[in-house]
């Protein structure tokens, strides 16, 4: 594929669904509709070709809907939606997504784990269960987590050797605290998984939104690229959250810059193999 993969965004639209966790004055800036209209220029301008749209609520009716976009629209080539991963039919309702318009866009599940209490909630034996039928319909399983359920995602990916997990936003580091360890202990842990990869996304959320620049992601990229490698390596812009502290292209032109250059692995061939390659796929262990 020619020009970059954004291999992580969201869009939505308040009038459908809320979206309960944008509250408080720091988010109120993205309470309002997004919508692939909108995002579609500025990717364009950016030199991207295609996009993964990621979930932002578990809510079942959801991930129909974003299914149906990536089938009705440009841009988005895969969908990674949300499925509950305790139920005990998960296998039959994964096979039913697939089935549904768009459903061969449908390349991997995320559950926002970071808001689960239990910091070992990927461990339950449900949620292993759900696991395990997500990798055998060949889906990749998306880790939305925070610094302390990393050694969870180990955990679950050591016993999950078969199933693909993608870390989104490097694992939320501690970027305004200025603060790497044990963070940075915790990825080289994970990206020591042959299993694993991890989305450079969503560093400029996690600094101060006034102040930061490339210097001040630096140390979490370059721990992220030493420690997982430009193959396993993905650039996604979080938008639109990514616009509490940036525009679209600052977020590209940072991520170049913080690359070192448009790595061919890092925009697009990581995404392709990972996810793209995916569509259209199957039920079938990959």
């Amino acid at each position: 594929m020619t020009g970059t993969v954004d291999a992580h965004h969201h869009v939505w639209d308040l009038a459908v669904r809320d979206q309960d966790w944008i509250t408080g004055p720091e988010l109120a800036p993205i309470r309002r509709d997004f919508t692939l209209g909108e995002l579609l220029p500025q990717a364009r301008a950016a030199g991207v070709a295609a996009s993964v749209l990621v979930q932002t609520v578990p809510v079942a009716e959801e991930t129909p809907e974003l299914l149906a976009l990536a089938a009705g629209g440009e841009l988005v080539a895969a969908v990674v939606g949300w499925t509950d991963l305790t139920r005990p039919d998960i296998a039959e309702e994964l096979a039913r997504l697939r089935g549904l318009p768009g459903g061969d866009r449908l390349v991997g599940i995320r559950h926002p784990v970071q808001g689960e209490p239990d910091p070992g909630w990927l461990l339950r034996p449900d949620v292993r269960r759900g696991l395990a039928a997500v990798a055998d319909a060949g889906l990749v399983c998306d880790l939305l987590v925070r610094a302390h359920q990393l050694p969870a995602c180990v955990r679950a990916a050591t016993e999950h050797p078969d199933l693909t997990f993608v870390l989104d936003h490097a694992g939320k580091p501690e970027i305004a605290a200025g603060r790497l360890d044990p963070w940075r202990a915790r990825i080289r842990a994970l990206a020591a998984l042959p299993n694993t990869a991890c989305k450079l996304s969503g560093l400029a959320t996690e600094a101060d939104p006034a102040t930061w620049t490339a210097d001040t992601l630096r140390p979490y990229a370059d721990t992220v690229l030493d420690a997982f490698g430009a193959p396993r390596v993905l650039f996604g812009s979080d938008w639109p959250v990514c616009t509490l502290a940036a525009t679209y292209r600052q977020v590209v032109d940072t991520a170049v810059e913080l690359v070192g250059g448009h790595d061919e692995d890092v925009f697009a061939r990581t995404a392709g193999r990972i996810y793209l390659n995916r569509v259209g796929a199957g039920n079938s262990r990959t």
